[in-house]
């Protein structure tokens, strides 16, 4: 499982890193730092779209573009009936990806890319206290989690409503090997850069090129180190959260 994690590059870093263009003319609620991103809040995810302003007018503005765009965590289905079943989608497992009816038609034809620093896990004391460890790659400071993303379309609003539709996402997991699977049995599965235009391309529109493309993305290796206990609390949000104790 993956249930919190860091994402602390800018906006304009990010632009840069996966060659993207901001979705949003307002950027404000990409360009902050969060040292503690919890399910349901919004995340800053980069994902190949049509340029298309009304998801069901497939006749407009076709060009096929790389966005970065802030989408909530946490998928909800076009076919849900409460958009509150996000918040028990946060992480979609690699193994089934291609077969459940939540994920598979995400899987061939809306696929992402949440950038993020790392990621939190917790293991328990002789005590049964929960100690937090912090994951990353020292030597790769922005992180690629494979995701899905959906778009969820309120009844509530009218066809014209810019607010209409709902953006969310999931991160994709896998059993944990290495040093990661004494921490946590699962881990985010990570995109290689060299995979990441591959990962993005959806245009086959076949559930088949993800189940390929995760078979070929190597185990992560990624160095665990202990943080602060204060990062069990969602409410808090510093850069210290990620420094090592």
């Amino acid at each position: 499982m993956c249930g919190r994690y860091a994402t602390t590059a800018s906006t304009s870093d990010l632009v840069a890193a996966f060659d993207a263009a901001l979705a949003e003319d307002d950027a404000s609620t990409l360009d902050r730092p969060s040292y503690n991103v919890a399910p349901t809040t919004t995340v800053p995810t980069v994902l190949e779209r049509a340029g298309r302003s009304d998801p069901e007018d497939a006749d407009s503005d076709p060009a096929v573009t790389r966005q970065l765009r802030p989408l909530r965590w946490g998928l909800v289905p076009s076919w849900a009936k409460d958009p509150k079943i996000g918040s028990r989608m946060i992480n979609a497992r690699s193994e089934t990806l291609t077969e459940k009816p939540s994920f598979k038609a995400a899987a061939a034809r809306r696929r992402c890319i949440l950038p993020a620093a790392g990621f939190f896990e917790w293991t328990k004391d002789s005590d049964g206290k929960k100690i937090p460890y912090f994951l990353h790659d020292p030597d790769t400071p922005i992180l690629g989690f494979a995701g899905l993303y959906e778009l969820w379309p309120d009844p509530e609003k009218a066809k014209d409503d810019p607010d209409r539709w709902l953006w969310t996402t999931t991160v994709i997991t896998r059993p944990a090997a290495d040093a990661l699977g004494h921490i946590h049995d699962r881990t985010p599965v990570i995109v290689t850069p060299e995979l990441q235009d591959r990962w993005l391309d959806c245009t086959s529109g076949k559930a088949d090129v993800a189940r390929e493309l995760l078979d070929a993305l190597p185990e992560p290796h990624l160095e665990p180190y202990r943080v602060s206990t204060d990062v069990n609390n969602v409410r808090n949000n510093r850069a210290d959260l990620i420094e090592r104790v």
